[in-house]
C-alpha cells in the first residue's frame, strides 16, 4: 500500500516498534515523502513513550509530517490522559484501507530475538467507501492533534472497485455520540440463533456484555471464544477469571490458545463478521478510540468463521476452578480498576 499510493499515505497505529519493522516502515514512507508523496503517521502517547526522541527523525527529514495523540507528558489541556486512540489503519489515497490487530512492530509480523515466535494476527485491506469513511476518521483524528478543520472526504470521491465487500466502517470511543461497538455486541448476543463465535486476545467484559452472552448460551446459541491461555497483560489474564468460571457455568466454551492471539474478531450466525482493533474488554470497548469493520458478505462472514473455527481448535478447553477466599478478593479489587488494564 506504501509503495502503491500515487498521492497519500495516513498510518494510525498505536505502536510503531524501536525494531527492524518499525524502522523499515518509517524508512519507507520516508523514501515515499521525498518522491512527493503525502505522508502522515498519527501516533499514540503510550505507544510513543518508549520510542527514542530521533525515531521519527528520517520521516521528518523527508517532509513527512508525525503527529502524537494525547502525549503523556504534554502541558496542554488535552482531557483526561487515559483515553487513548487504540485505532490500528493505513490508509492510501483516500480509498485503500488496510486495517486489523495489529500494530507497526515485529512481534506482530515474523517475530525477531525478542518474539521468536510471531504472535497470531488478523488484517485486511479493502478499498471503496468503507475505505473513505476510515479517511475521514483518520482526519478527524489528526484535526483534533493539529488543531485543524478536517477535509471534506466522501464516499463518491472514491470508486468502489471490481469485488467490493459488503461492508461498514464501524468507529467507537469517546469521540462518537454513543458506544456503537459495545451495543452491537449486546444486540447481536441477543439476536444470534446458532452462533456466536469470537476471538480476542483480552476477555474482561462488562456486566452487560457478559449478561448478553450468558444468555445466548442459555437459549443454546453455540457460544465459543478463543483467547491465549497466556497473555502479554498478566493482570487481564489474572481478572478474566471471573468472568470466565461465569459464563462457562452456563455454556460458553472458552477454547485456550497456546500461543499469544493478538486478532480481534467476531462472528454472528451467517449475518455479520466484526473485526478491527476492538478487544472484549472495557477499555476497548468503552474507553478507548477504537475501529472495526462490520462485513456483511457471505463471503467474508464464512472466511472469518472459518479462521476462528481453526484457530480456536488448537486450544484447550477451559475449566473452571473455584476461587480461594484470596483470589476472590484480588479478582474484585483489580475489577474496580479494569478499565486501566
Amino acid at each position: 500500500m506504501i509503495d502503491g499510493a500515487r498521492e497519500r499515505v495516513d498510518v494510525c497505529t498505536f505502536i510503531i516498534g524501536n525494531d527492524e519493522l518499525g524502522r523499515s516502515v518509517i524508512e519507507r514512507l520516508a523514501r515515499r515523502a521525498r518522491e512527493g508523496i503525502k505522508v502522515r503517521v498519527l501516533l499514540d502517547g503510550f505507544g510513543a513513550l518508549t520510542l527514542p526522541r530521533h525515531h521519527f527523525d528520517p520521516l521528518r527529514a523527508a517532509g513527512g509530517e508525525v503527529a502524537v495523540f494525547r502525549p503523556f507528558f504534554s502541558l496542554r489541556r488535552i482531557g483526561p490522559r487515559n483515553l487513548r486512540n487504540h485505532r490500528k489503519f493505513t490508509i492510501a489515497d483516500d480509498g485503500w484501507l488496510w486495517s486489523g490487530g495489529r500494530n507497526l512492530a515485529c512481534e506482530y509480523f515474523n517475530g525477531d530475538a525478542a518474539h521468536p515466535e510471531a504472535w497470531h494476527d488478523l488484517s485486511f485491506d479493502l478499498r471503496g467507501s468503507v475505505a473513505a469513511a476510515a479517511a475521514r476518521q483518520f482526519d478527524h483524528d489528526w484535526a483534533s492533534v493539529r488543531s485543524r478543520k478536517p477535509r471534506a472526504i466522501t464516499a463518491e470521491d472514491v470508486p468502489e472497485g471490481p469485488g467490493a465487500a459488503m461492508a461498514q466502517f464501524l468507529p467507537s470511543g469517546p469521540d462518537q455520540t454513543e458506544d456503537t461497538a459495545h451495543a452491537l455486541l449486546i444486540d447481536a448476543c441477543f439476536r444470534a440463533e446458532h452462533r456466536l463465535l469470537a476471538i480476542t486476545p483480552y476477555f474482561v467484559p462488562g456486566d452487560g456484555l457478559r449478561d448478553a452472552l450468558r444468555l445466548a448460551a442459555r437459549r443454546g446459541v453455540q457460544v465459543t471464544i478463543a483467547i491465549p491461555a497466556q497473555s502479554n497483560h498478566r493482570l487481564a489474564d489474572f481478572v478474566r477469571a471471573r468472568a470466565m468460571r461465569d459464563l462457562a457455568r452456563a455454556g460458553v466454551s472458552f477454547r485456550m490458545l497456546p500461543f499469544m492471539a493478538h486478532a480481534k474478531a467476531v462472528v454472528v450466525d451467517d449475518q455479520l463478521a466484526m473485526c478491527g482493533s476492538i478487544n472484549l474488554d472495557l477499555r476497548s470497548l468503552l474507553l478507548n478510540h477504537e475501529a472495526n469493520v462490520v462485513f456483511y458478505g457471505e463471503h467474508e462472514i464464512e472466511w472469518l468463521a472459518e479462521w476462528i473455527e481453526t484457530t480456536a481448535s488448537a486450544g484447550e478447553a477451559y475449566r473452571a476452578r473455584r476461587p480461594g477466599l484470596l483470589r476472590d478478593v484480588a479478582e474484585g479489587l483489580l475489577l474496580t480498576v479494569a478499565f486501566q488494564l
